[in-house]
């Protein structure tokens, strides 16, 4: 198949693959090459064509799709779009600066995904964030006013350190101990505006350029890109069902979720979490844990932490209440070791002097130690639960040719396997998507190329339309099939 791509001049400038084959379909289309009604070729072709995985292919198609350049048609393929838009060399004409090394890997990474808008027609499993149906609003609007009617009365908010509030900070030290096990002290506790900025503030005060971390291969994109903004180097760690499998990697880093491996929801054995602590003590490394969502566990007892075994002094233990809480509460937090606390609070004073909504930590903490917090993880454990098991029985019932799902007992998503060929799965993802049907495609999460596979995420929509988006699913792959009949 003749299909001539600028793919060395652009192989020269950019770091990722995925990006290198977007710009060059971008100028393509851009120098007509590749004119209006061209009909592209399909992942797998052209991932055979230029030596590229299908999931680095498929992410330029859809960041062409995003930007305009692309539209998919349902059961036929991806056509280039006759409203070619302006590129940024045209819309922002000027002088280049010059930017650092580091600036110039932030600039290489990975856009973060999409998020699509709403619409009636519309039914997406791609909205990670919790469910407000159950929130207890009063309550927090209670909590918010004393915290106001607090920092009028005084001036105690705006004298706390970078580290956070001390009140917030002993909250959560009381909260892990009654529910994680963890015994950790409040100077112990540094709170960031969500889990994300720990993680990268981590990253950067444990690697240098070139240095090795481990990751799980899939991981979270969150993860890799911090590591990748370092300019360190990544060893793919082997997941399966018991989640990260242990080597003796040669490392010092490692970051792992062993309470719910994301994206595919394996609980790490006891076994594993003992071995991974053994590594760090032979190598002397530091385990990066993120318990991002297993606050929400609804079947069965929740196995401690990593933190909670350990007896070293080698585990951080990052969490955030953007998912128990609500997705636009930025506040996450870690359990640092002793010795990683000053200079963490050294470096995140670089960026906030004084940490950030205080009277959003003052109003948590106060909501904390009223039990409200508590009696809203218990009731949304119950409503979580009971959205897991529809979305489940729906997709056994519907969906169970198309889909293998990854047994789990806790979260807010659910990872399902594809259960045909990769092929197949590109034109039913792009059948379901031109339908009004959006779920997450999991290879941005691998590291390396990996067998088809989704994630449904159900925390913000009831039965019925969990139901008819799983429906339709299985509605739109009998047409496809059709078609090809």
């Amino acid at each position: 198949m003749d299909f001539i791509l600028p793919i060395e001049r652009h192989s020269k400038i950019h770091r990722y693959k995925y990006l290198v084959l977007y710009y060059a379909l971008r100028e393509a289309i851009h120098d007509g090459i590749l004119t209006v009604g061209t009909r592209l070729p399909s992942t797998r072709e052209l991932a055979a064509l230029y030596g590229l995985s299908r999931g680095s292919v498929s992410q330029a198609y859809d960041m062409l799709h995003g930007d305009g350049y692309v539209y998919a048609e349902m059961g036929s393929g991806t056509y280039v779009s006759d409203v070619i838009p302006r590129s940024t060399q045209q819309l922002h004409e000027g002088s280049t600066i010059e930017l650092s090394a580091w600036g110039g890997i932030v600039t290489e990474l990975p856009r973060l995904e999409q998020r699509w808008c709403s619409s009636d027609n519309l039914i997406s499993f791609c909205d990670t964030g919790p469910s407000l149906e159950l929130f207890p609003l009063a309550e927090w609007k209670s909590a918010i006013a004393a915290a106001v009617r607090e920092e009028l009365d005084s001036s105690s908010l705006a004298l706390e350190d970078a580290a956070g509030d001390i009140e917030l900070r002993e909250a959560i030290a009381a909260h892990l101990r009654h529910s994680r096990g963890i015994a950790a002290d409040a100077e112990q506790i540094c709170l960031f505006n969500g889990s994300m900025q720990a993680l990268v503030l981590l990253a950067q005060l444990l690697l240098g350029p070139g240095q090795p971390a481990v990751l799980e291969n899939p991981c979270y994109t969150g993860i890799s890109r911090a590591v990748a903004a370092c300019g360190a180097r990544t060893i793919a760690a082997e997941v399966d069902g018991d989640g990260i499998v242990p080597r003796d990697w040669d490392a010092r880093l490692l970051f792992v979720t062993p309470g719910r491996q994301y994206p595919t929801g394996a609980v790490l054995s006891p076994a594993r979490r003992r071995e991974l602590l053994a590594w760090a003590a032979r190598r002397n490394a530091v385990i990066i844990e993120d318990d991002y969502d297993s606050e929400f566990r609804f079947a069965g007892r929740p196995l401690e932490p990593l933190k909670a075994l350990d007896r070293e002094e080698r585990v951080v233990y990052v969490g955030s209440f953007s998912k128990t809480m609500f997705a636009a509460l930025r506040i996450g937090y870690a359990v640092l070791p002793p010795s990683l606390v000053e200079p963490m609070a050294r470096a995140k004073a670089l960026y906030e002097p004084v940490s950030p909504a205080r009277l959003e930590q003052r109003a948590l903490a106060r909501f904390m130690r009223r039990g409200e917090y508590a009696r809203h993880l218990r009731r949304m454990r119950r409503y979580y639960g009971e959205r897991h098991e529809w979305l489940c029985t729906s997709m056994h019932e519907y969906a169970g040719a198309l889909f293998d799902l990854q047994p789990s007992d806790a979260g807010l998503h659910v990872y399902a396997r594809w259960c045909g060929t990769a092929e197949d799965y590109e034109l039913f993802r792009s059948a379901v998507f031109t339908d009004g049907v959006h779920f997450r495609d999991a290879s941005i999460y691998h590291l390396s190329a990996g067998a088809p596979a989704a994630c449904f995420c159900f925390a913000r929509l009831d039965h019925k339309r969990i139901r008819e988006g799983i429906q339709r699913m299985a509605d739109v792959w009998k047409v496809v099939l059709s078609g090809r009949r």
